[in-house]
């Protein structure tokens, strides 16, 4: 089971939604694809709400140019 690493790349203000760089969740997953892109990016949606509280989908930063991903093994 792989597990993904995603962190905002850049500070983002959005619609109410303060996003900092540097804001990082790890993300276990059944499958080897991309999570952000996958299932329209849920599972990292929840994550960031888990964990921060912030939603990401709000904020409009659910992609991949204020998102880095990292499969680490």
């Amino acid at each position: 089971m792989p597990l993904f690493r995603v962190t905002v790349k850049r500070m983002k203000n959005s619609n109410g939604v303060r996003l900092e760089a540097g804001m990082t969740v790890d993300i276990p997953s059944n499958s080897f694809s991309n999570p952000v892109t996958s299932n329209g990016g849920q599972v990292v949606v929840d994550a960031f709400y888990r964990i921060y509280g912030v939603d990401i989908k709000k904020a409009g930063a659910l992609n991949m140019s204020d998102l880095d991903v990292q499969r680490i093994d």
